[in-house]
């Protein structure tokens, strides 16, 4: 099962907020920086020498020389052997030289930027930058009211809102329920339009189809009110493409690398390698075969548009063996995201990771093993984070509960990203004379002047002592956390949007609704 198939800050101070310097001033009942981009200000770690990276780097391309991949589409496999690879007669399996990827490979660009409807929330791929995206393509949802159930229309509009009105989250990497009450061959015009009007961030479409990804490129087109020539030049919509491991693409997937990668959009080429069940049970075996199949993806990008923006996906795990249930949040998952992040720096392409885990409810398990996955991109050197809030039961539940508690961690994560800053100003000798021996510094105007604006305020940890937590009626972090999403949605105000813009979508869809949107059995 891939993610496609599974339907791939602040605290909780109320009022007083729209005066604070550095503060959005929207009315919003939970405070938060303003929308910006952390980046990763010291080294990735390097968690393989670089003689160890050197042999996954050639496992993998003998992988892709000798045994090969299968390619379900035969335009793919036509691109494919004109560029040097070869396919037996009568097969689908390509064999890619080495030569012929390392070549390919050199031209994805190493940065780029992704531009939203409102230009203040385009978000820049590569480097040190790194940007935050809800989780994407869970078949539930839950929450302490509803309980856990299978998603519809309105829990996928309400997931969007709160994707919308956090300023950590920097854009929505797919649908974080799948709204099941609509029908397959409209569901994705329906969701994409809601992406369009009721988010001003950038989004994404999944490649199910070669219409329903040509409809996600128009429908990002029409949004920002550019021509397709603009477009072309401007990335303005991800994808994010599962091989079907072991060494498989098929046809939708490679459909989708093809119209991305034509139109100038963006690819994230993610195998779905579990070690045990689609990989190789080691990590090694398992991030060679990641490697190959990421390159594949990667390669065919290249040769249909040399320089289309890519993606480097990792997203290697273990299984429960007892059960074959996806482990993530593990330290075999910690490995395998620094080791991807690794090989994504060595070819000079920007890094996808994600936030994951393998509980089942928001409890202490959800807690740690998000902590862990989050550890392992931070210092793995990821740039885009997906299923950075919401997690649960390994991607088989979105949680609303589970969204509030990510979001604290992706704030928590971004304050600890930002520079330690050491001049006279933050050594504060004058505080440490005016306070002196035995004093204290509560009340003196360094601490004044930073307590409001210069300090992470938590949406969800609660620093009461015992009593005055316990007269509060003894509130649990999930507790806090069903509140915040309740406060946030009666607070959310859908973004301003041309009137133009908006007819003109309405129209797109209405029209590609009427002509059936796309062809089903059923």
């Amino acid at each position: 099962m891939s993610e496609t198939a599974m339907k791939e800050g602040g605290g909780a101070r109320r009022g007083g907020r729209a005066g604070r310097a550095g503060r959005s001033a929207l009315p919003f009942p939970v405070d938060q920086k303003p929308f910006r981009q952390p980046r990763r200000r010291f080294p990735a770690t390097d968690v393989v020498s670089a003689d160890a990276l050197e042999a996954i780097h050639a496992a993998s391309l003998t992988i892709l020389e000798e045994i090969g991949m299968d390619f379900l589409n035969a335009e793919a496999r036509d691109i494919m052997v004109k560029a040097g690879a070869s396919v037996a007669p009568g097969t689908i399996r390509v064999r890619m030289p080495r030569e012929m990827i390392e070549a390919a490979i050199t031209t994805c660009p190493a940065e780029f930027t992704l531009h939203a409807r409102n230009p203040a929330h385009d978000v820049r791929i590569g480097g040190d930058t790194v940007a935050f995206a809800q989780m994407a393509s869970a078949p539930n949802c839950s929450d302490l009211d509803g309980g856990r159930r299978a998603g519809s229309q309105a829990d996928f509009r309400n997931l969007i809102k709160l994707g919308q009105s956090f300023n950590i989250l920097h854009l929505t990497a797919g649908y974080p329920v799948e709204p099941v009450d609509l029908h397959p061959s409209v569901r994705h015009l329906d969701c994409l339009h809601d992406f369009a009007v009721m988010t001003d961030k950038v989004f994404h479409a999944y490649s199910l189809g070669t219409e329903r990804i040509r409809d996600g490129i128009e429908i990002a087109r029409i949004a920002r009110g550019i021509s397709r020539s603009e477009l072309l030049e401007q990335p303005s919509l991800l994808t994010v493409i599962n091989s079907s491991s072991p060494l498989r693409l098929d046809d939708p997937m490679l459909e989708g690398i093809i119209e991305m990668a034509r139109m100038g959009q963006c690819v994230v080429m993610t195998p779905f390698t579990l070690a045990g069940a689609m990989a190789p049970v080691t990590i090694a075996g398992a991030l060679a075969q990641q490697n190959a199949e990421a390159l594949a993806g990667i390669a065919l990008s290249q040769l249909v548009r040399p320089g289309a923006p890519v993606m480097y996906g990792g997203f290697t795990s273990n299984v429960d063996m007892k059960s074959g249930a996806p482990a993530f949040g593990t330290p075999e998952y910690m490995k395998a995201a620094m080791a991807g992040g690794q090989l994504a720096r060595r070819y000079g392409i920007p890094y996808r990771t994600s936030n994951v885990c393998a509980a089942n409810t928001v409890d202490a398990q959800a807690a740690y093993e998000s902590v862990f996955s989050l550890w392992g991109t931070t210092m793995g050197g990821g740039n885009f984070i997906m299923h950075s809030a919401g997690w649960l039961e390994g991607g088989l539940t979105c949680s609303f509960e589970k969204t509030i508690l990510d979001i604290d961690l992706l704030q928590m994560v971004a304050e600890f990203l930002d520079p330690l800053v050491v001049d006279d100003a933050t050594l504060a000798l004058d505080a440490v004379r005016e306070v002196g021996p035995g004093g204290h510094f509560f009340g003196t105007e360094h601490t004044q002047a930073r307590y409001r604006d210069a300090f992470y305020a938590p949406v969800l940890s609660d620093w009461r002592n015992f009593e005055s937590w316990q007269e509060a009626g003894s509130p649990t972090a999930m507790e806090k956390a069903n509140l915040v999403w309740k406060e946030c949605l009666a607070a959310y105000q859908a973004p301003p949007i041309d009137p133009g813009v908006a007819e003109e979508l309405g129209a797109y869809v209405g029209r590609r609704k009427a002509e059936g949107g796309f062809k089903t059995d059923f």
